[in-house]
Formats: C-alpha cells, structure tokens, sequence
C-alpha cells in the first residue's frame, strides 16, 4: 500500500512538471494576446487583493484569516505574472535582434522592471506598485506589438 501511494505521489509530481512545462514546446496554442490578457487578469487581483487586504487590516484580529488568505492570493498572482515574464517572454519570445539592439534591450529592461514591480506587490500592500505594474505591463505590451 504504501509502495502505491508513493508511486501515485511521484507520477503526479512527475506529470505537474510536465504540464508547467508545456509552454515551452512549440505547440502555437499560446498566443500572446492570451498571455497578456492573463497578465492583465492577474494584475487586477493583486489590486483587488491589496485594496482587500488594507480594509481588513483596519480589524486585524477579526479578519486575520480573510488578510492571509488574499495576501496569499496576491502573492500567487504576482507569482504568475513572473513566470510569464520568465519563462515565457524571456526564455521563448524576445530574441536577441542584431539590427535593433536597442529594441532588444529596451524589451529586457521593461520585462525587468515588471519582475522587479511583481516581487514589490509581493512584499507590500502599497497600491502604487499594482498601478506602477498596471502601466508596465501596458508599455511592454505596446513595445512588444512592434
């Protein structure tokens, strides 16, 4: 029994990375306009979450299981939006362009500065990082689309 347990529990994992993995065959079901619209989408909750998250605080003790739960929440969102960030602009869309290094770099400064703004919605509940990451989404989107 417990030979079975641990063979289901190895499979499983075995299978989750496989499927975490998955964007990075080229299968085309990705399409960036999906990607970005996610991104979007996880942008949103970590705003809401924030927004959540300093109502609730004004009641710590009364609402400390709802705080952890979008503080959780928020985290797993910015998480997100770091793994399209790493593992799906970095790692598979933006090559490297002899003939417009500038572009280039310009694309890698603004991915950058979203994984830096995402790790800051991580460690705070300061509005200002989800609106700062709000617009740097916005302008990779639009330097990407070039």
């Amino acid at each position: 029994m417990m030979k079975i347990a641990l063979f289901s529990t190895t499979s499983l994992l075995a299978l989750t990375s496989l499927v975490a993995a998955h964007c990075q065959v080229p299968c085309g079901i990705y399409s960036d306009d999906t990607v970005f619209a996610t991104m979007h989408t996880d942008h949103k909750t970590i705003a809401k979450a924030m927004l959540q998250i300093n109502a609730l605080s004004k009641e710590p003790v009364a609402n400390a299981n709802q705080i952890a739960r979008w503080v959780a929440n928020k985290e797993k969102h910015a998480q997100a939006i770091q793994d399209v960030v790493s593992n799906y602009f970095l790692a598979q869309r933006i090559k490297i362009d002899e003939a417009d290094k500038a572009g280039y770099t310009k694309k890698l400064t603004q991915l950058h500065h979203i994984l830096v703004l995402a790790m800051k919605c991580k460690q705070t509940s300061d509005v200002e990082n989800a609106k700062k990451l709000h617009i740097a989404i916005t302008a990779f989107s639009a330097s990407y689309s070039k």
